[in-house]
């Protein structure tokens, strides 16, 4: 698995799909995805620091799991199957079990970003995938 961070988030509100970028924490491969517009806009509102009067669905979550005293460990991008990403969020319980989830990679980079948590990818899924930065 290569850590990776969020590097931009490209949001075209004419289009249905909307894209973030994955860059290679430490390196110079670059991850694009597309994800749609309301998971683009939970991503974009929670960094830039937007603080809605009532949780959106992502806050809920990231609280929820909160209050069952999980926290989220990691997202991994495990999967590529048919050009569609699959992903896990990670979760460790109060008593130190890791919990497995299946989820969309947009729902758990938005989470992800809420729990200050990595955010892993597959060196195979790389390998397939990923492109070099151009803004170095």
């Amino acid at each position: 698995m290569i850590e990776m961070e969020l590097n931009k988030i490209v949001i075209d509100e004419k289009r249905h799909d909307q894209l973030i970028v994955l860059r290679e924490k430490n390196g110079e491969r670059v991850l694009p995805i597309v994800i749609g517009l309301a998971e683009a806009s939970a991503i974009k509102l929670k960094l830039s620091g937007f603080q809605p009067p009532r949780p959106l669905t992502h806050d809920l979550l990231h609280n929820t799991i909160g209050y069952l005293d999980a926290t989220i460990e990691r997202i991994i991008i495990d999967k590529l199957e048919e050009n569609t990403f699959h992903a896990k969020v990670v979760l460790k319980t109060a008593s130190g079990v890791e919990k497995i989830i299946d989820a969309r990679p947009s729902d758990s980079v938005a989470l992800a970003v809420r729990a200050h948590a990595p955010i892993f990818v597959a060196d195979e899924i790389i390998k397939q995938s990923a492109t070099f930065n151009q803004d170095k």
